[in-house]
């Protein structure tokens, strides 16, 4: 039984062949470029001069200009702007609600800048076993035709040669593929992370002004506690009394 399936799941590969994994790693490999090149556009496109959005922003803020902060936020194509536009439009309601709108747009911010990368992720760690796939079905080819040959059959040593190169064809196809795949997956997570850093710190100039608001708005302090008398030591000589209780300052 065990025999039998393994014939059959030789004869299996043998009828399929490396070609069809071939042709499966380069539709992989355009969908990947095209991922690849969406991908770049779209950093390209929401890729802002963080140090002076910063500045920007701090100046408006700095002069009670909160429509005007809103504005400079809404021209902004970057996420960063999207992120501290959603604090903004909490503002009046207080730091906590600010920076909770924040929070939530920063999630929303991350998935979309996320978007189609997992596909590379995937691939980048997939296509060098796809490869090796059609390397093995390529290399039990070479076998069953060399023990033709043996045998005396009528296969070649040319044809035993070609089965051989296809299968190193297949594993060389499934590297060019995955290592393009990996290159770009990690440079568009280290942008992700940049993203994200830089509207981390424009967060904070946004909750830094709200909370200056705030104290502002009750007095500019917070009122400090009553201050109680210290207890008056009691000497070890002298007897425990109720009067003695009583005397201690409440």
């Amino acid at each position: 039984m065990n025999i039998n399936i393994v014939e059959r799941s030789k004869h299996v590969l043998l009828e399929v062949g490396a070609t069809p994994i071939l042709y499966l790693m380069m539709v992989l490999s355009v969908i990947s470029v095209a991922i690849m090149i969406e991908r770049g556009w779209f950093f390209a496109t929401v890729s802002e001069n963080i140090e002076k959005l910063a500045a920007a922003l701090a100046q408006r803020l700095n002069e009670h200009d909160v429509p005007g902060a809103r504005s400079l936020m809404s021209t902004s194509k970057s996420a960063e702007a999207a992120i501290v536009a959603a604090g903004l439009q909490q503002l009046e309601r207080g730091a906590d609600a600010a920076q909770e709108a924040m929070a939530s747009a920063t999630a929303l911010q991350r998935m979309r800048l996320e978007r189609r990368l997992a596909f590379l992720g995937t691939l980048g760690n997939n296509a060098p076993f796809i490869g090796l796939l059609g390397t093995v079905i390529g290399i039990v080819s070479a076998f069953e035709k060399l023990q033709s040959a043996g045998a005396g059959g009528n296969g070649p040593a040319t044809d035993v040669m070609g089965a051989i190169a296809e299968a190193l064809v297949a594993t060389a196809i499934g590297l060019v593929v995955a290592i393009p795949a990996v290159a770009a997956y990690n440079y568009f997570q280290r942008r992700i992370r940049s993203t994200l850093a830089n509207s981390d710190a424009l967060t904070h100039i946004l909750l830094a002004y709200a909370k200056g608001e705030a104290v502002s708005n009750h007095g500019g302090s917070a009122q400090e506690p009553e201050r109680r008398p210290a207890p008056v030591a009691r000497d070890a000589a002298e007897p425990f009394s109720v009067q003695g209780v009583s005397s201690l300052p409440s």
